[in-house]
């Protein structure tokens, strides 16, 4: 055991001793307050010295009793700082731990009406779903809630960020139909924006891999449209690259799709997002079915 972990279980007794005699005598009334204080500063440097001794469950444990004590003492912002110093130990040894903990604090802030935290903690778990959990259903709902949250707050740059996630991992696990809704917002919204117009090439493009999953004739419709929104979209490689994939899909030809994928990555390098996309894609011509 190191000094680190042997001086943060000696605060945990003292917290605990703390806390028992604040409770116990006539005199508690007068004297509980400062011991309930002095009980939350023991937890919070075991919690400290657990973190220094990697000891990340003890840590979050020590976290989480503190924060517990200041709900107790109404302190709202401080219980909530606890919670999530909680959740950054848990995230080391029990992810699910550090969802409950970032709950915590994201009812807390919820009451306070601090709801741009509210966002920066719901976006934290749908990180623990998508990094830790595997969970992209989790994931998007949290991303969901994250959103709604920078939305109402007017952080649009934020809630998009959100709605970008969302639509990659809708398009992941098959929901194309909501994918393409929030590619084709997120794509209308950069084209009448003058600072933004560069993006709406992307998610015009993402929307138009994700029509190719559905039905070409949906997708040769779909791109005209884009064109009618932003007309240089007509210009750019992936607009042409959709073409050529058109091409590749309707003469059932795998081999000149697996060419015309190679020839595309070669100049722009494709992401693990795309290659995924790109073999669903390609699915149809070996099986003959779409994704519905």
């Amino acid at each position: 055991m190191t000094d680190n972990e042997t001086k943060a279980r000696q605060l945990l007794a003292e917290a605990e001793k703390k806390i028992s005699s604040s409770s116990k005598g006539f005199f508690s009334q007068f004297t509980g307050g400062n011991k309930t204080e002095e009980a939350i500063d023991c937890f919070h440097r075991a919690g400290n010295l657990f973190k220094q001794a990697k000891k990340w469950n003890e840590g979050g444990n020590a976290f989480m009793q503190a924060g517990t004590l200041q709900l107790k003492n109404n302190n709202k912002h401080d219980a909530g700082l606890c919670f999530v110093d909680a959740a950054n130990c848990y995230k080391k040894s029990n992810p699910g731990d550090a969802i409950k903990a970032i709950e915590r604090a994201v009812e807390i802030h919820t009451d306070m009406g601090r709801f741009i935290m509210v966002a920066k903690h719901h976006e934290s778990i749908a990180e623990i779903y998508e990094k830790e959990l595997e969970n992209q259903e989790k994931a998007i709902d949290h991303y969901q809630h994250a959103a709604d949250c920078y939305a109402g707050e007017e952080n649009k740059s934020s809630a998009n960020k959100c709605l970008i996630k969302i639509a990659n991992y809708s398009a992941l696990i098959d929901r194309l139909d909501k994918a393409i809704a929030l590619y084709e917002q997120l794509g209308k919204a950069a084209a009448e924006n003058s600072l933004m117009k560069y993006n709406s090439k992307e998610y015009f493009f993402k929307a138009g891999l994700c029509h190719l999953c559905i039905d070409l004739l949906n997708c040769q419709q779909a791109l005209n449209r884009y064109i009618d929104l932003s007309p240089a979209f007509q210009d750019t490689r992936e607009y042409k690259f959709l073409l050529k994939l058109i091409e590749n899909l309707e003469e059932e030809d795998s081999d000149a799709f697996s060419e015309t994928v190679k020839e595309f990555d070669s100049i722009s390098r494709l992401d693990q997002w795309y290659t995924t996309m790109l073999l669903k894609i390609k699915r149809q011509i070996q099986t003959g079915e779409d994704l519905r």
